[in-house]
């Protein structure tokens, strides 16, 4: 995990809910706060944009009201908590199958 927002996403989800039983959600905010906090309004769109990445794969359910958006259509406040295993496997799902290649390497 190269990437600072991705690491302090997961952090402060770590606080949040250090026995990982789930449901403990955080706003973005909180994390743009923590990586520039004399700036953070500046931080807040990468942070929507990075935590939208990581929902795509699975890694991640963005909520508003308590409800996981649709991740193509949302906006407004929204919180961030770590997915159940149903929203995992239907991220991966909705991704694009993996082609074999050719390679003899097989």
């Amino acid at each position: 995990m190269n990437d600072p927002i991705e690491a302090a996403i997961f952090e402060k989800l770590a606080k949040a809910d250090p026995k990982n039983v789930g449901g403990k959600s955080i706003e973005p905010s909180d994390v743009a706060k923590a990586l520039q906090p004399e700036q953070w309004q500046r931080m807040l769109p990468k942070v929507r944009a990075t935590a939208l990445g990581l929902m795509r794969q699975g890694k991640l359910t963005i909520t508003k009201k308590g409800k996981a958006v649709d991740p193509n259509a949302f906006k407004g406040v929204i919180r961030l908590r770590l997915p159940t295993e149903a929203e995992t496997a239907a991220a991966l799902a909705a991704l694009p199958p993996v082609e074999k290649s050719d390679d003899d390497f097989d």
